[in-house]
């Protein structure tokens, strides 16, 4: 986890070691208050070898909460907090053992390795323990804020692109050359029921800031009102199948998540009589909007960053959770977008 690493960098080695020296401190506190009476049976050759050893011990506890301090900290990103308390009490078990032999070694009271340094060692243990897995629940929320927050400036972004993109000059003077050639061709009705289907979509792109989620029945309206336009536009051309569950039009789905590729269907293909283009739009089992059509690209490479597709995959995980599928197999360009029933 890049955030948890960030978090804990801030603190050196020499940093680490003073905090281990303080939680060792209060962790044989117990034997320092009772080091006076114990030195009081004992000769002075005695006292400076106990006192020698407790500083041993004490030296000893501060490499114990270091090595468990670190290895949670740093080493056990994303175990359970069992393996994690497994994992901790078997380091200070092997550690006890160590400090056992020292003692043995060193011919000490056979206090300084019974059962009260055990207990004190399986307390850091358990204090480590939880203190590893709290800074990582404590990080993975960071972690998931930080993507909300992220997510959201995508969403913000995509509204804007919705509006400064979407109605460009180049869609825009398309829809009046379109209106300007059937105005030409004195077609009352077609006329009107283009300035109409026009209207619908300028006042749904510009509404969409205001929306997050709507009805899949909402978004093909707008689809409708579109695809007229660019049959308009094309002729015999170009044509879309719109086959879709009535169960699923309540169904919702992000504001202004079909117009992009749509657009990307006329902006990447070549469109004439030789290349007439059909778009499939429908809902498969998995409770899934699919919008497909076959590829035709243009001679001229377009240079493009691909920001459509990667803004539509953030506004689906922000409002949805879901993540959009693409397929582009076999001259076939697919693009899944999960629904919320």
């Amino acid at each position: 986890m890049k955030k948890k690493i960030d978090l804990l960098k801030k603190y050196t080695t020499w940093q680490w070691l003073l905090i281990s020296a303080v939680v060792a401190l209060f962790v044989i506190y117990p034997d320092i208050t009772w080091l006076p009476y114990e030195l009081q049976e004992l000769s002075t050759t005695e006292r400076i070898r106990h006192i020698s050893f407790f500083a041993l011990r004490y030296i000893f506890f501060i490499g114990v909460v270091f090595i468990l301090a670190k290895v949670n900290l740093e080493r056990l990103d994303r175990p359970s907090l069992q393996k994690r308390l497994l994992i901790s009490v078997a380091i200070s078990l092997i550690a006890y053992c160590l400090y056992g032999g020292i003692a043995f070694l060193l011919s000490a009271k056979i206090r300084h390795f019974g059962s009260l340094v055990l207990f004190q060692i399986l307390i850091v243990s358990v204090l480590c323990t939880l203190l590893g897995h709290i800074i990582l629940l404590y990080t993975d929320k960071l972690k998931k804020e930080l993507e909300i927050e992220e997510l959201t400036v995508k969403n913000l972004q995509t509204s804007y692109d919705a509006l400064t993109n979407q109605i460009n000059p180049h869609f825009f003077f398309n829809s009046l050359n379109g209106l300007t050639s059937l105005i030409r061709k004195k077609n009352e009705e077609v006329t009107l029921a283009y300035v109409n289907k026009l209207s619908d979509v300028f006042r749904y792109i510009l509404q969409s800031d205001k929306k997050g989620l709507v009805s899949l029945a909402e978004e093909l309206d707008f689809v409708n009102s579109f695809r007229y336009m660019m049959e308009v536009r094309f002729a015999n051309k170009l044509q879309y199948n719109v086959r879709v569950d009535k169960n699923k039009l309540q169904s919702k789905i992000p504001v202004l998540s079909i117009l992009p590729l749509l657009d990307n269907v006329v902006v990447h293909n070549m469109i004439d009589s030789d290349h007439k283009m059909s778009i499939d739009i429908y809902t498969n089992d998995k409770d899934e909007l699919v919008i497909s059509n076959p590829v035709y690209p243009k001679l001229a490479k377009l240079e493009t960053n691909g920001s459509g597709l990667k803004n539509l995959e953030g506004r689906f995980m922000l409002l949805l959770g879901k993540s959009i599928e693409v397929e582009n197999e076999d001259g076939v360009f697919a693009v899944y977008l999960p629904l919320k029933s």
